[in-house]
């Protein structure tokens, strides 16, 4: 697929720092509960650490317990691109950044979280960047 944003990946490891590449270039998984904004309440927007685009605001962020932080929608459903994922044994779905294809996280369906999608997109906060709403 092609991508608004494309890089070689040498100019990505070069932007993006060990952690940051590993996320969202490579799909691992930040260690849980040790994410900057796994507890915040800063109200903003989480945009893509790699590319700088517009993902979800902190109105849709929620407590979910889970390690990560979680949010029950997108800020605008073509911000994201959903990707069926297979690995470890498992069938989840993925998220990713639809500017740049970079790995976000997984989105969860009916978990029972008293949200209004019903849904859980848990993300890795390696992958975001917040800007807070100016005050």
């Amino acid at each position: 697929m092609a991508y608004d944003v494309e890089k070689p990946d040498e100019q990505w490891r070069a932007e993006l720092s060990p952690a940051e590449y590993a996320v969202l270039r490579e799909s691992a998984t930040e260690p849980a509960f040790t994410g900057q904004y796994t507890a915040t309440k800063t109200e903003g927007v989480y945009s893509c650490r790699a590319c700088g685009a517009d993902l979800f605001t902190s109105t849709t962020k929620f407590e979910s317990h889970c390690g990560w932080p979680s949010f029950y929608d997108p800020k605008n459903t073509d911000a994201v691109e959903l990707i069926q994922d297979r690995s470890h044994g498992m069938v989840r779905t993925e998220v990713r950044c639809a500017r740049c294809g970079s790995h976000l996280g997984h989105v969860f369906e009916g978990e029972g979280y008293a949200t209004p999608t019903d849904q859980r997109y848990c993300i890795n906060s390696v992958s975001l960047r917040l800007t807070p709403d100016e005050s």
